[in-house]
């Protein structure tokens, strides 16, 4: 990707800072504005097929079951 990119970063009323890469629309948080930021990059690479795809132990960790999960494609629309 060329060119610059528009990062909101959102100072939560609760504590806590959001990142929003606003040209991807991907977001992340974190409890301070760097490990939203990082999060965010995370996010991103993620987004744009880099990185470790989730495995399963995390989605358990969250209490998903990876069987439910739908590993479909996005609409266009919600893309």
């Amino acid at each position: 990707m060329t060119g610059t990119r528009k990062i909101t970063l959102i100072e939560e009323v609760e504590g806590g800072w959001s990142a929003v890469d606003e040209d991807l629309g991907v977001a992340s948080c974190g409890n301070t504005r760097e490990e939203a930021l990082e999060m965010l990059d995370e996010a991103v690479a993620l987004h744009q097929g880099e990185g470790e795809p989730i495995e399963d132990a995390f989605l358990e960790e969250l209490g998903l079951d990876p069987d439910d999960i739908d590993d479909k494609p996005l609409p266009d629309f919600m893309q």
